[in-house]
């Protein structure tokens, strides 16, 4: 358990200090700040976990879900920081429209989740697809290196690293078993980075400096303050991160052969914003589902929740002790990167998996996928698609998951319940642009 923990944690740990690293830059936090507010974004995010795996009353999907903080309000918070007239406002004004973003979040939980019935097998199949072929440019990106401005960045070094942690960890799943297999990216991960060491990525800096002892202090860096303009902004997060953790919900829930259903996803939704609303407490940003740690539940086949809240349990200590959470920031990103190709890939594979059972033989479907995948993208293959947009704007359209999501979600009415949507439906194709033949009677239902 503790090292199946440990891996969920592994896997998650770069995209839960890569949001405070960079918040924290552009306010311009010494070293020491910093590492506390990373710090404390670890001990939220296990609190989050604790919220989401454990639950109590109508809070919590009890699924083995990883919260952490939610890459989607970087661009946002870095808005605010720029916008900011007295750089030491820029962080309270944040945490305070956090804590407000929250709380909406919180009431609108169960109105969120009768969407549920909405997302039939076609629709969360190309979502799951989605997350998993947008998370992949993640790994890529650790592959290359830690710095996209060093000149090395995307050197033979790196990506051999990150191609060496890729076998190694196929190795391990293809000539092991048992407890071995299962804990493959744990050990890709170790094996990695031992390896890393004669290159010189291998840096143990954060361990020496690091205190043994450390508490996020409520409300740290002062007392938040509420802003429109943030609030506004960090709601429209809020909508985005709640609809990607149904996404993340209804994929997990495919994954461990129990479906999400409008309770569960409600519950869900509950300990993500509750989440959200205390993490400012703490000094933390706003929490989600992570959908890379599904990926590590798809391949190992470990389904228990209490596997992940025991990964929560680490993040805490960590939290309150910066030398454990700095032995995980000693792993190369590189070596990151190789194992995120298997964990990644294996989230959309889970959707394709999905999607052999969504009827692709139908027309209307194959519609579906094939524009929802294309809009989902987008933001993949052209960055700058949406460049002439506000900001708010962009802010849902640069996250394919919520774009794709949408897009599948508005299809699936307009072919198979709008109208004469169900009478076509009926229709099987062999070719996407083949047309499916009309009928011309329909048995009464």
């Amino acid at each position: 358990m503790a090292t199946s923990g440990l891996q969920h944690v592994a896997a998650m740990y770069a995209g839960v200090v890569a949001p405070p690293l960079i918040v924290g830059a552009a306010v311009g936090l010494s070293a020491t700040e910093l590492t506390f507010l990373t710090g404390a974004c670890l001990f939220t995010a296990g609190l989050a976990t604790f919220l989401q795996t454990l639950g109590f009353w109508k809070i919590g999907a009890r699924l083995p879900f990883v919260n952490g903080v939610t890459f989607a309000g970087v661009a946002p918070m870095t808005a605010v920081v720029a916008s900011a007239k007295d750089k030491s406002d820029a962080l309270p004004i944040i945490f305070g429209a956090v804590i407000v973003a929250g709380v909406l979040g919180f009431v609108a939980a169960p109105f969120f989740s009768k969407a549920v019935r909405f997302f039939p097998p076609v629709v969360t199949g190309s979502v799951i697809t989605l997350i998993g072929v947008s998370l992949l440019p993640v790994a890529f990106g650790w592959a290359q290196g830690p710095d996209p401005a060093a000149h090395d960045y995307g050197s033979t070094t790196y990506l051999g690293l990150a191609a060496a942690t890729l076998v190694v960890v196929l190795l391990l799943r293809r000539f092991t078993r048992g407890f071995v297999k299962q804990i493959a990216v744990l050990l890709g991960l170790v094996i990695g980075t031992l390896v890393a060491i004669p290159f010189g990525v291998t840096d143990f800096g954060p361990v020496a400096d690091a205190n043994v002892v450390g508490f996020p202090t409520p409300f740290h860096f002062g007392a938040p303050q509420f802003q429109l303009a943030a609030i506004l902004s960090l709601c429209v997060v809020m909508v985005v991160s709640m609809t990607e953790s149904t996404a993340d919900m209804l994929a997990l829930g495919e994954i461990v052969e129990r479906p999400a259903d409008e309770k569960t996803i409600a519950a869900g939704l509950r300990a993500d914003t509750l989440g959200s609303a205390l993490s400012p407490l703490f000094n933390g940003f706003m929490c989600s589902a992570f959908a890379q740690n599904i990926g590590l539940v798809a391949m190992t086949r470990i389904r228990s929740r209490y596997v992940v809240a025991t990964g929560g349990g680490f993040l805490v200590l960590m939290g309150l002790c910066p030398m454990a959470a700095s032995l995980i920031a000693v792993v190369p990103r590189p070596v990151l990167g190789g194992a995120g190709v298997v964990l990644f890939g294996s989230v959309a594979a889970s959707g394709i998996q999905t999607l052999v059972r969504a009827g692709l033989e139908k027309d209307n479907n194959v519609l579906i996928v094939a524009v929802s995948l294309a809009v989902g993208i987008i933001p993949i293959t052209a960055p700058e698609f949406y460049h002439a947009f506000p900001e708010t704007a962009r802010i849902v359209l640069d996250s394919g998951i919520s774009t794709g999501c949408v897009t599948a979600v508005v299809l699936n009415l307009v072919f198979n319940h709008l109208g004469r949507g169900e009478c076509h439906d009926a229709g099987e194709v062999t070719h996407p642009m083949e047309a499916g033949e009309d009928l011309k009677a329909v048995p009464a239902h």
